[in-house]
């Protein structure tokens, strides 16, 4: 497998030219990469999606994390970026279905790895069951589902976990989720990112 280029990026958004993924990260140098969160509308209110990481992962094993994503390398576009619903989720769906919020700048720092992200995001109104997805094991154990009013709680500070409802895989078979979360389940993005993330569902789908 080749390895991935990626564009970089000053502290401004002014492009300095392009590094290998590894380097990126070990020299905590700004990238873009593609955020797309599933939001659903159930008869008691809006749901939101949340992909649980594979414990194959290098990084945040496990953790739940944005419905899909993943980096744009040095000739993509935003548009390319949708190649992550399907690959990871097996869902097909299009650019213009999209509701785009912007680019949202943000860092994730631990040992040995610092992410430096600018993050073009989107939102999708997904309304099909969970039977539909169709996981790339080797990135993805799973998908869940919790109240988007409960999801905001949690991050506003007012909830200590929230329900998670869904399945993960168990070699072919798909194994049921019904269980709480707290902040400590979850990838450590900013919790600046995630407020967005909420402010943006809501102007969006309120």
């Amino acid at each position: 497998m080749n390895e991935e280029i990626l564009t970089t990026f000053d502290d401004l958004g002014n492009v300095t030219g392009a590094a290998p993924r590894d380097e990126v990260h070990r020299l905590g140098l700004w990238h873009e990469t593609f955020h797309c969160w599933f939001v659903g509308q159930e008869p008691e209110g809006l749901s939101i999606y949340l992909q649980l990481r594979s414990e194959q992962k290098r990084d945040y094993a496990g953790l739940l994390d944005i419905t899909a994503a993943g980096h744009l390398l040095a000739h993509e576009v935003p548009e390319d970026g949708i190649r992550e619903v399907q690959e990871e989720l097996g869902i097909l769906v299009t650019y213009h279905e999209l509701f785009p919020l912007g680019i949202i700048p943000y860092t994730m720092d631990k040992e040995g790895f610092l992410d430096r992200e600018r993050a073009h995001v989107f939102l999708h109104k997904n309304t099909l069951p969970m039977e539909a997805f169709s996981l790339q094991q080797e990135e993805v154990a799973g998908i869940v589902t919790a109240s988007f009013a409960d999801f905001s709680k949690l991050w506003e500070g007012q909830a200590d976990s929230i329900r998670i409802r869904g399945f993960r895989m168990d070699g072919d078979s798909r194994k049921p989720i019904d269980e709480l979360a707290d902040i400590s389940r979850f990838v450590p993005h900013e919790a600046s990112y995630y407020l967005q993330i909420i402010a943006g569902i809501s102007a969006t789908f309120a």
